[in-house]
């Protein structure tokens, strides 16, 4: 008797920037993950700030409505040496999780860390490991863009981690050179 095959879960993968939100969309059936788009929402770096951030909105609200995800992961914001560009980046994280939750879709947030140890196994792996990761792990022809690349890594960590509680597991485990133990 043949068993039942996994309903596929879709999953949408965003990282946040105010000139580029890199986004990507993989489907889960079991153990399996399989690539169904990916690419940027770019922005007018001259244009206005309540533009831009209307570009993102706008930009997710119609992938949304493309691709019908059923859950979202997002990256967090990490605290860069410039105040200003973090609450700029802020912001930008601020308009995507808008959009998410409008669509009702759960909202799952992962650091850099922990999307590059679930993807490279290292949680200080630079961004050509991760474009690499990414290609192999979905078995694209080429590497991805680096935010395109950074938005399906987000997704895969959810997939490969995430599915019960919104983050990966990591109760009683501490933080070593960037890896989780």
């Amino acid at each position: 008797m043949k068993a039942a095959a996994s309903t596929p879960i879709r999953i949408l993968g965003i990282d946040p920037g105010l000139r580029s939100t890199g986004f990507g969309v993989i489907d889960k059936a079991g153990n399996k993950l399989a690539y169904v788009a990916s690419g940027c929402i770019r922005t007018d770096a001259a244009g206005s700030l309540p533009a831009r951030i209307k570009t993102i909105l706008d930009g997710l609200v119609e992938i949304i409505a493309t691709y019908s995800p059923q859950q979202a992961a997002v990256e967090i914001v990490f605290v860069n040496v410039n105040p200003q560009s973090t609450l700029l980046l802020g912001q930008a994280r601020g308009a995507a999780i808008a959009a998410l939750v409008t669509a009702n879709l759960p909202v799952a947030e992962y650091s850099a860390l922990q999307v590059k140890q679930a993807v490279v196994g290292h949680g200080k792996a630079a961004k050509e490991q991760v474009q690499a990761m990414v290609a192999r792990l979905l078995a694209l022809p080429g590497n991805p863009s680096a935010d395109a690349a950074d938005a399906l890594a987000c997704a895969i960590a959810h997939a490969h981690g995430g599915q019960g509680m919104g983050a990966l597991a990591t109760a009683g485990r501490r933080v070593k050179n960037g890896r989780l133990m």
